[in-house]
């Protein structure tokens, strides 16, 4: 027995030592964007004070490439019940509840199946007083950084389940993450086994959910929602913020129990 919960740890910690890897290949991509973005400008206000048109070869094409690529070129649809700036956050609660519960994660991150898997019943539990909203911030660099497209496909697919509504995308967010494939698999990258999944949330799979999910309706939307949680400056997921101060997720290498959790967001939000 004791054997096997090592092979288990060791598991865990290399699926989370591939995950910080994969991070820290995104931020030095994403300071290579910037760069690259501050040369253009200025080459572009040179250009227009010279009075000449000037045309401009992206290099590093790669790193410069945006979630939005991930999409097919379909006009953008936001989901019913989005919320946030651009309709790129979820929220999930009372909207007018005093304190805000921020959610950064990947469907794809195995360290946040970790943190789900420990606590994602008692980040439901604390919004059922009014007291606390939960938003979710959902990213999908881990496409980039492992190949395949399973962030973006399961996060446009949370689109459609969001457009059902807001406890149908709840109860389908908690099916995928208790399903996730090993991140080197691609799993989520196939529509079929999406829609599978989807069987699990009873009164979900209608025929619009279906159609949205097969003709990624809402992968436009899932890009745009990928690029805000790029421009948000959090840098690895899980994150959770309450209030804006940050909350604790692992003791050395355990996820916290839903006691030390509950205790953490409550003293942040000052309950």
């Amino acid at each position: 027995m004791a054997q096997a919960d090592n092979k288990q740890q060791n598991k865990r910690i290399s699926a989370r030592e591939r995950i910080q890897e994969a991070q820290r290949r995104e931020q030095t991509a994403a300071r290579r964007r910037q760069r690259i973005v501050v040369t253009v400008s200025a080459v572009a206000v040179l250009a227009l004070a010279g009075g000449v048109a000037v045309a401009i070869n992206s290099a590093g094409k790669d790193d410069q490439k945006s979630s939005a690529e991930a999409a097919p070129s379909t006009a953008l649809v936001v989901p019913a019940n989005a919320s946030g700036q651009d309709g790129t956050v979820i929220t999930y609660g009372k909207a007018d509840a005093p304190h805000t519960m921020e959610v950064y994660e990947d469907f794809r991150c195995p360290v946040c199946k970790e943190f789900e898997a420990a606590n994602g019943q008692t980040v439901r539990k604390l919004t059922e007083d009014g007291q606390i909203k939960v938003q979710f911030h959902l990213a999908a660099f881990l496409d980039k950084a492992l190949g395949g497209k399973g962030s973006h496909t399961a996060l446009a697919a949370a689109g459609a389940a969001l457009n059902e509504g807001v406890d149908k995308f709840k109860a389908f967010h908690d099916v995928l993450y208790a399903n996730q494939p090993d991140e080197r698999n691609d799993g989520f990258g196939d529509v079929n086994r999406v829609l599978e999944l989807a069987d699990q949330v009873p009164g979900l799979k209608t025929d619009a959910f279906v159609k949205a999910v097969t003709d990624r309706t809402y992968a436009p939307w899932a890009a745009k929602v990928a690029d805000a949680f790029n421009d948000s400056g959090v840098t690895g997921t899980p994150t959770i913020k309450v209030d804006g101060k940050s909350i604790t997720l692992f003791s050395g290498r355990s996820a916290v129990t839903p006691e030390q959790f509950t205790a953490q967001v409550k003293q942040a939000a000052g309950l």
